[in-house]
């Protein structure tokens, strides 16, 4: 009897010790063939009832999903040679399953008769949603095309897909491939010691195994904690501009430039829009965003442009100042802009990452984030040891009600591992919510989210000491997770996160990050790591005012991503120069423009490799429905536990708990009563004039 498959053989938990890459492609190729099989019984069988028809599409579209959503994991957080080279043998497998099924046209038709049928209006909203998105999806996965046209698009899928995979890791070689070894004191004049510990150890890393903070050498990386620690300290202006070089070329040189990829995925992605009769991609891809058009996104951003611009400008004006007055000659140029904001702020506010890095222990962080969602939702989070991890530093916790139930389970991946793990920061699930496939012996599954973070680890036996932007991103990604585990819908299809639209699904990450800027929150989650005594009053007095520090900037940087991703996906590709298109964009709209060697376009892997085409707007899209959300919360009273507390329990009831089995906009008219205003945005980010509404 052959040796069970560790990616399919599991029920609660996968034994991830026990993966590897020899691993991905049996078990994708059994899930593919049996699903494939029942998928064949489904189409002979044409159920004309939900339960006929949605029971099995559930069961065999799961199977391939969450095995697949295994290996994607993996393949993010335990990068390999030969993971690699498994997960890109085996993806064209699970592309050709996902056409295969969104092309059923059996299936199809059997999901247009439920819509037109007497039962339909009888049956939930959440039901009622998941078989009209499954009949639109099918619709956009080509269902309706001719023989031929359906298998161009299917090759599209396939060729996007490959170059997907080669995207990222492109970008995760050219991170990983560079390091400037520091050798003088001289050179890393400015870093604080935390700073200082981490280019030792990233040295260390490198080969160096005599480095210490003190001594050297040291090493300066491409990661993010790593590079920015670097920009926002070193006073040697030629090393920043040495680094910052490397990071805005990362992925743009010889068998690793992103840039050939990037011209033949809007390529492919224009044509497989035009195959489904679009005119460009961004129209398709709208058609799954709550956002009903590009004008409509358009307006959003030219808003929150025509509000940031002279605030942006006066940033800079700031910058310029302040290094002269510290005795720069030369103008202020991009490896200026974090260092000179850094020294700004720290004059302004008092605040230095090395200051407030003691008071943010993880743990003690943890702990706060969950008591303020058990105080929020009535939920607690909890530790367990009994859950197998792929990495020493993870964690498992239980999530259980009120009465003690559990109801959800979470992975916290929180450290970098630039070694084999991609940068950012990001949620994911291990599986979702569902009766259908429930284990056995259990009416329900439980949603499972993977939190993966890439903060500091800890230094020297002490606990990971967080800056206050970790500590946000580590909310951010929380929300998204509660809004995982908390679903009560039982339908697999529209359980949690599964088919909420993605210009809303980061209502409820950013939601979270509010917090962070409550100071009762605040002022409880910051204690210093050794002693426990809080964190200076005056200082996180500071912290909140900070909040709008350099907001401008902020957003006019997002609104230039936003409107590059729709130029490039609204462009004809024939004759585009994706490069200039962006650094016109960023001219026009950017107080400093980039350099004229700056290729960010080609580490851009939300657009090209991640979710995000068409879509980087969602951002700003969703950061309105969340100010507006909190806003609900600073009305009826921030300080009174009870109206925070009933506030918090609407939120989890409709938010958090309906997931995809409603429209997003139907379900923030639930929470708030009315549809979401963008000035609620400009008002938290102090973009408005005093006195403006």
């Amino acid at each position: 009897m052959p040796e069970a498959n560790p990616i399919l053989n599991w029920e609660i938990f996968p034994d991830f010790p026990a993966i590897t890459a020899g691993h991905v492609a049996p078990a994708m190729q059994e899930a593919v063939t049996r699903s494939i099989a029942e998928l064949e019984a489904l189409e002979a069988a044409r159920p004309d009832t939900w339960h006929g028809l949605l029971v099995p599409l559930e069961r065999l579209t799961d199977r391939v999903s969450r095995a697949w959503g295994l290996a994607t994991h993996l393949h993010n957080v335990r990068n390999s040679p030969d993971m690699r080279e498994a997960y890109a043998r085996t993806q064209p497998l699970v592309v050709e399953f996902s056409n295969r099924l969104g092309q059923s046209r059996p299936v199809y038709e059997a999901l247009t008769a439920l819509q037109a049928s007497p039962e339909f209006p009888s049956l939930s909203q959440a039901l009622q949603r998941a078989i009209t998105l499954l009949a639109r999806d099918a619709t956009l996965q080509g269902v309706g095309l001719a023989p031929d046209e359906r298998a161009r698009f299917n090759a599209i899928s396939q060729e996007l897909a490959e170059l997907s995979t080669r995207f990222t890791n492109n970008v995760l070689d050219a991170t990983q491939a560079y390091a400037l070894i520091l050798n003088s004191p001289d050179d890393v004049a400015g870093l604080p010691e935390d700073s200082l510990r981490l280019a030792a150890s990233k040295a260390r890393a490198r080969g160096h195994e005599e480095a210490t903070a003190e001594a050297g050498p040291w090493a300066v990386t491409l990661d993010l904690p790593s590079f920015l620690s670097f920009m926002q300290h070193a006073s040697r202006r030629d090393l920043r501009e040495e680094v910052y070089r490397a990071y805005i070329t990362r992925a743009s040189r010889d068998e690793g430039d992103n840039l050939p990829l990037i011209r033949r995925i809007l390529a492919l992605r224009k044509e497989q829009a035009a195959l489904l009769g679009f005119g460009n991609f961004a129209d398709m891809s709208l058609t799954r965003k709550m956002a009903p058009d590009v004008t409509r996104i358009e307006a959003l951003l030219h808003t929150i442009r025509e509000a940031a611009t002279d605030p942006a400008i006066g940033d800079l004006i700031e910058l310029g100042d302040l290094a002269r007055d510290r005795g720069q000659s030369e103008d202020i140029q991009p490896w200026d802009v974090m260092y000179w904001s850094e020294r700004l702020k720290e004059e302004r506010f008092g605040l230095r990452d090395d200051l407030l890095r003691p008071y943010f222990p993880l743990p003690a962080i943890l702990q706060g984030l969950f008591d303020l969602i058990r105080e929020l939702f009535d939920v607690r989070i909890e530790a367990a040891s009994d859950a197998p991890v792929w990495h020493a530093d993870v964690t498992y916790h239980r999530v259980l009600d009120s009465e003690g139930l559990e109801i959800a389970g979470l992975y916290l991946d929180p450290y970098a591992r630039p070694e084999e793990k991609r940068g950012g920061a990001w949620m994911d699930e291990l599986c979702g919510r569902s009766t259908v496939c429930a284990p056995a012996g259990r009416d329900v599954r439980l949603p499972v989210a993977y939190v993966n973070c890439n903060q500091r680890p800890g230094l020297d036996g002490e606990p990971s000491l967080m800056s206050f932007q970790e500590v946000t991103t580590l909310f951010h990604e929380f929300g998204h997770a509660l809004q995982h585990m908390l679903t009560t819908v039982r339908h697999g299809f529209v359980a949690g996160i599964s088919n909420v639209e993605w210009d809303a699904v980061e209502l409820a990450s950013q939601f979270m990050e509010n917090w962070c800027y409550q100071r009762e929150t605040l002022s409880r989650l910051a204690r210093h790591y050794r002693t426990g005594e809080p964190l200076d009053e005056a200082l996180l007095e500071k912290i909140l005012q900070a909040r709008t520090f350099r907001s401008g900037s902020n957003a006019l940087r997002q609104v230039s991503f936003a409107l590059t991703d729709l130029a490039l996906h609204t462009a004809d590709p024939e004759g585009l120069d994706p490069l200039e298109t962006a650094q016109a964009i960023a001219a026009d709209i950017l107080p400093l423009p980039p350099l004229p060697e700056d290729r960010f376009l080609c580490s851009f892997s939300h657009i090209f490799s991640g979710g995000y085409a068409a879509g980087y707007y969602s951002y700003k899209w969703a950061e309105v429905l969340s100010a507006d959300a909190f806003g609900a919360f600073e009305e009826s009273g921030l300080d009174d536990p009870q109206a925070r507390r009933a506030r918090g329990l609407r939120f989890r009831d409709t938010v958090l708990a309906m997931g995809g089995g409603r429209h997003p906009m139907d379900v923030f008219r639930l929470f708030r009563g009315r549809e979401p205003d963008p000035q609620a945005l400009l008002r938290q980010e102090g973009l408005l004039p005093a006195g403006g509404n």
